[in-house]
């Protein structure tokens, strides 16, 4: 058995999540034209592209048994931990008349966590990533674009799962019971 420890997943996907920092922050700044950091945005985060959690999982199953049999990795790479205040800049840098508000009202958020991705580096050589943080918001910002997010998707029950269980509890299509038990 094997344990792969994914940090906080971002990227284009057939099954796009919203509520994730990257996709959510980029998301704000298409459809608002502002992104707003309630807190102090110096917590940390571990950031990985999905892409490149396949990757690890591929290198992992390719890889010899022994190499990897009752181990565990975080997936990631060192360069790729950022605080809250940077990723929101570096989106208010790409996406065009974005402005970026970092208010602190609700002060620090305690969490906040650095990642060490050595261990795969080391013990994984055929875990290429190939994300980096930039390039990953430009890719998101020209596929929703593309797609045209707008405020009615990007609000809506469509990418954001809890919503969309709502809707479904209202609709008498799902049980209430079944999922908030």
């Amino acid at each position: 058995m094997t344990f792969l420890r994914n940090s906080t997943a971002y990227g284009l996907s057939p099954k796009l999540r919203l509520d994730l920092v990257v996709n959510n922050l980029v998301g704000w700044a298409i459809t608002t034209g502002k992104i707003r950091i309630m807190s102090d945005g110096t917590p940390w985060r571990p950031l990985v592209h999905a892409e490149d959690i396949a990757r690890a999982t591929v290198a992992v199953v390719e890889a010899p048994k022994e190499q990897v049999n009752g181990k565990s990795w975080n997936v990631g790479q060192n360069s790729e931990n950022f605080q809250i205040k940077d990723v929101a800049k570096m989106v208010g840098e790409v996406i065009p008349n974005c402005e970026v508000e970092i208010t602190g009202e609700h002060g620090g958020d305690s969490r906040s966590y650095r990642v060490d991705f050595s261990k795969i580096e080391k013990e994984l050589p055929n875990f290429k990533p190939k994300w980096k943080l930039r390039a990953a918001i430009e890719d998101i910002y020209k596929g929703y674009k593309e797609f045209g997010m707008d405020d009615e998707h990007f609000n809506g029950d469509y990418f954001i799962r809890l919503k969309k269980l709502e809707y479904l509890v209202e609709q008498n299509k799902l049980d209430h019971d079944l999922i908030w038990k």
